[in-house]
């Protein structure tokens, strides 16, 4: 059964071969990708979202988007790292289980509300990477333009209000942001990315925690330079030129009042993020001296 498509690039062609030649694709053509290949891809990104401890025990989920109406998802109570092609489970856009034997994800609703809202979605990863997510339960947005990597992938990375787990609160915080946005903080939660497949949307994560680990890392060394308007935006034209596709805050047409264009909305005071990372350095060289 075909239910999802990649692009194949064809070697450029010999006019003296035959074009009907097995295994022969022309340019721009698709493959077809099997559902028991995604499920092998949704089995490889939880593997490696709990080798890079992103998540523990049974936590994080991933699903992809595999046709109009049909999504395929994680499995509640099971560790991410150790799944099975049998565990994932199919269901509709509402959340009714098509086929599989074992019980969808509690956070299904926030993955469907993300393809409800955005068609060019076809995969979401939630996690906990430590870095990300500490900022989210300390209570600060990833704003500051300091790495060209976060810049053309992501821009700047919103915190969402809190929301109970399994709950709509969850997807109701996201709504106001995800047109323009592929990765959010998500408050006292975790992270949660969007791709336009589940190895796009792994990566977004990877990049946020990268970005995530080096701002925090960069205040403790006494602060984060943060790149020119100009320098950014020609990494906003890198980012042209590349065709690099999803949301981002740059090159979102909402109007700039609206809460998903402002850097600042949701995010704590920084004086005092400062105040308790300095707080915490003192310490820790007043630990060393005794």
């Amino acid at each position: 059964m075909v239910v999802s498509r990649r692009k194949y690039q064809a070697n450029k062609l010999d006019p003296k071969k035959p074009q009907n030649k097995p295994g022969w694709m022309p340019k721009g053509a698709c493959k077809v990708v099997s559902e028991f290949q995604l499920k092998k891809d949704i089995i490889e990104v939880g593997r490696r979202i709990y080798n890079r401890g992103y998540v523990a025990a049974n936590d994080g989920n991933i699903s992809i988007r595999i046709d109009e109406n049909r999504v395929l998802c994680t499995p509640t109570g099971v560790s991410k790292g150790f799944m099975t092609p049998d565990m994932i489970c199919t269901v509709d856009l509402d959340g009714k289980v098509i086929s599989g034997t074992w019980k969808p994800s509690s956070e299904l609703k926030m993955h469907l509300a993300v393809y409800k809202a955005r068609e060019d979605v076809k995969a979401v990863v939630h996690a906990h990477p430590p870095y990300a997510t500490a900022f989210a339960v300390a209570g600060y947005a990833l704003k500051e333009a300091i790495m060209p990597e976060v810049i053309i992938s992501l821009g700047w990375v919103p915190l969402t209000k809190y929301g109970t787990p399994s709950t709509e609160e969850i997807p109701e915080a996201i709504m106001p942001y995800l047109p323009c946005h592929d990765a959010f903080l998500l408050e006292n939660h975790g992270a949660l990315t969007v791709g336009t497949d589940v190895y796009n949307a792994l990566f977004k994560m990877e990049t946020l925690e990268m970005g995530a680990q080096i701002s925090l890392l960069a205040r403790l060394l006494g602060g984060a330079r943060e790149l020119s308007p100009e320098n950014v935006e020609r990494l906003m034209e890198v980012r042209r030129r590349l065709g690099v596709s999803g949301g981002h805050p740059a090159m979102c047409n909402l109007p700039e009042g609206s809460q998903a264009s402002q850097p600042g909305a949701g995010v704590g005071d920084e004086a005092r993020l400062k105040a308790t990372i300095s707080e915490v350095v003192k310490e820790v060289l007043a630990e060393q001296r005794r």
